[in-house]
């Protein structure tokens, strides 16, 4: 399955979920709510306890909720080392470039859709010939700096979609809580005595925006810090594997150069006359 047909796949299934979740957030309250003996009032499910009782303000809540799930299983889905730096591909490129063989490295980078296929591509071009010293590190560097710098906001694009999340949720909580205070006060200042039945909607509304704008935060939050280190991780590995071929490369040209500057032995002033 290609990575467009499970980004496709994903998304549908999460549409469908939170399409049944938020019909269940409206319909299960009527369909669990049981009528007492002699025309009692209706006990409430743990739905209308736990959201329902939340007013309007839980709809976003629940919404963001639901995306920050499927933004999770996104991500872990999307940043994986397959996707970035395949232990095979780096096998290969190491392989060609021990034989200094860089055009060929070029192609077979241009077949991988990968990060470090991709890096390769753009950045080796780079390499000048006519200095067989180090093959113009220096641009070779410059173009992995520009490269990185282009990807990673496509990288990151979803990850900081969950820190969006993590700060925006407890504030819609905050405004709950405060549209429930408002409320409850109201109430007070119309009836003029504080009846616990009269407050119970507006109390309702101040705890429950509260915790679930919590609840969400603490999902969020968590998460954006872990995928955020994790595509970091990837990328600093086909940073390192990229710069490892090209040192690979340059060793090789300059293996003999190399040997010639080591000396056979060292004098370090230790050694003892040797007694006739």
């Amino acid at each position: 399955m290609s990575f467009t047909t499970m980004k496709t796949t994903i998304i549908r299934t999460c549409l469908r979920a939170f399409s049944f979740g938020m019909a269940a957030l409206f319909v299960m309250p009527t369909l669990f709510a049981q009528e007492a003996e002699g025309g009692a009032v209706a006990q409430k499910s743990m739905l209308d306890k736990w959201v329902i009782d939340g007013g309007w303000t839980m709809i976003p809540l629940v919404v963001l909720l639901a995306a920050t799930i499927f933004l999770i299983v996104f991500c872990m889905m999307a940043l994986t080392k397959e996707k970035f730096c395949p232990e095979e591909l780096r096998s290969q490129m190491l392989a060609l470039m021990s034989e200094c063989r860089v055009q060929s490295a070029i192609q077979l980078s241009t077949t991988s859709p990968t990060f470090l296929g991709r890096l390769v591509a753009y950045a080796l071009p780079n390499i000048d010939a006519n200095r067989p010293e180090d093959l113009g590190k220096d641009g070779i560097e410059d173009a992995i700096a520009d490269f990185t710098a282009n990807e990673r906001p496509q990288t990151m694009k979803y990850v900081d979609m969950l820190a969006l999340i993590g700060s925006l949720a407890p504030s819609i909580g905050l405004f709950g809580t405060v549209q429930g205070m408002v409320g409850a006060f109201a109430i007070l200042a119309e009836s003029g005595q504080a009846d616990p039945t009269q407050l119970a909607s507006s109390i309702s509304v101040a705890l429950l925006t509260t915790f679930w704008g919590l609840i969400v935060s603490i999902f969020a939050i968590p998460a954006f810090f872990f995928l955020k280190k994790h595509a970091q991780a990837l990328e600093a590995d086909c940073v390192n594997t990229i710069e490892e071929m090209v040192n690979t490369s340059i060793n090789v040209i300059n293996a003999e150069a190399q040997l010639a500057r080591i000396p056979e032995g060292l004098d370090t002033g230790d050694e003892q006359p040797v007694q006739a």
